[in-house]
């Protein structure tokens, strides 16, 4: 601990030379004339977004900006490069000043997934701004409102009212049971989460193993059912959400946790589905999981990272059958199919869905598709860091 605290603050003083340093130096990048199986993705990646972006310009505090830091973060946790670390402080250090205080009101759970950087800053370098910045999410969760059964709206806004989006999930129950850990807070953090993985998971789970997108309790927003309240679709990074947040939650929770069979279960069903419903002949799955027959359906790469990535997490953990590590390299190769290194040898990952609100199949199809999208990149190095050495 004592040698990551003196590397991340001797990283720290030679922030915006190492930037201009990367940014300057090609030669730091793969060559793009290097063979693919030879490229170690993970570092070509954030190596090319950090000479892309600096810690001021990579954007505003934000779930999509927090994915991709928190893939750097693995990737720092392999290669110990100081540098790595260094930039995710200085991120996070535009937000939260010396006292601990923050101007974010966490009235929205995507607001809070960039909360798992303060718990891994906290961890790295001891200071405690971290942790006071942390509990404002953790306490904000006493008066956030939810359903009739316990499940987290949305957002506490009048337009997300009753909502429960897969998303959600993954914005705040990863950074929960993380929390608890670091903070001594996992009789509650646990149990927590794991409730509303299941209260989710309870009414967006169907009979194919998917979840829909979003369920509305109140069964009056436009495109709820007004039997079940269910939004129409299976959006496959709705999905890709719930299915990471699984797994790390299970990751968490004690072995003999009452909930854990329920979690596990769940998981099971939504593993037969993916298998089901996987493109043959990419590996990848579709915007929209079950309508791969369409013809103007299109293979989306953040949420086939995801999969790929609970998938073979969830397999060597055992909490699903061995055989779906085999379904998750096909699904890798597939992603690896859409990386490739431009002529300055810095990364590209394309087919990207932009961030996404509920609707219907014409809505998930006419997404633009962006190459280098923070929600791809995050889910790539997630994914790559599990599956780069199987």
């Amino acid at each position: 601990m004592k040698r990551l605290r003196a590397t991340l603050a001797a990283g720290a003083l030679a922030t915006a030379g190492l930037l201009t340093v990367s940014a300057a130096a090609p030669q730091q990048h793969t060559p793009a004339t290097r063979p693919a199986a030879a490229t170690d993705w993970s570092v070509a990646m954030v190596d090319s977004t950090t000479a892309r972006f600096t810690p001021s310009t990579i954007g505003s505090w934000s779930y999509p900006v927090g994915l991709y830091l928190y893939g750097q973060y693995l990737t720092y946790r392999r290669t110990h490069e100081p540098r790595y670390l260094t930039y995710i402080q200085s991120y996070v250090d535009r937000f939260v000043r010396a006292d601990g205080t923050m101007d974010q009101n966490f009235n929205s759970l995507d607001s809070m997934q960039a909360g798992r950087l303060l718990v891994i800053l906290h961890r790295e370098t001891g200071e405690d701004r971290y942790r006071i910045a942390a509990k404002k999410i953790r306490d904000r969760l006493n008066s956030f409102p939810r359903t009739s059964d316990g499940g987290f709206w949305h957002a506490d806004t009048s337009s997300r009212a009753h909502q429960l989006w897969s998303d959600g999930v993954y914005m705040v129950n990863p950074f929960l049971v993380e929390y608890g850990k670091e903070f001594g807070d996992s009789a509650y953090a646990n149990d927590e989460a794991a409730r509303q993985l299941a209260v989710y998971g309870r009414h967006l789970q169907v009979s194919n193993g998917l979840l829909r997108h979003a369920y509305d309790e109140s069964k009056t927003v436009s495109w709820a059912d007004p039997a079940t309240g269910l939004a129409p679709e299976h959006w496959c990074r709705a999905v890709g959400w719930y299915s990471m947040a699984l797994v790390n939650v299970l990751d968490a929770l004690p072995t003999g946790h009452a909930r854990r069979p329920q979690l596990v279960g769940i998981l099971r069903d939504l593993a037969a589905g993916l298998e089901r419903y996987q493109d043959p002949a990419t590996g990848r799955w579709f915007q929209v999981i079950d309508k791969g027959g369409q013809s103007d359906n299109w293979t989306e790469t953040s949420c086939s990272s995801m999969f790929t990535y609970a998938l073979s997490r969830g397999a060597q953990q055992k909490y699903i059958d061995a055989r779906y590590q085999s379904v998750a390299r096909r699904g890798y190769r597939g992603v690896l199919a859409k990386i490739s290194l431009d002529s300055d040898g810095r990364t590209n990952l394309t087919d990207i869905s932009i961030g996404t609100n509920v609707g219907d199949y014409a809505f998930y199809i006419a997404r633009p598709r962006e190459t280098n999208d923070f929600h791809g990149l995050g889910a790539f190095l997630i994914m790559n860091e599990q599956l780069r050495s199987r």
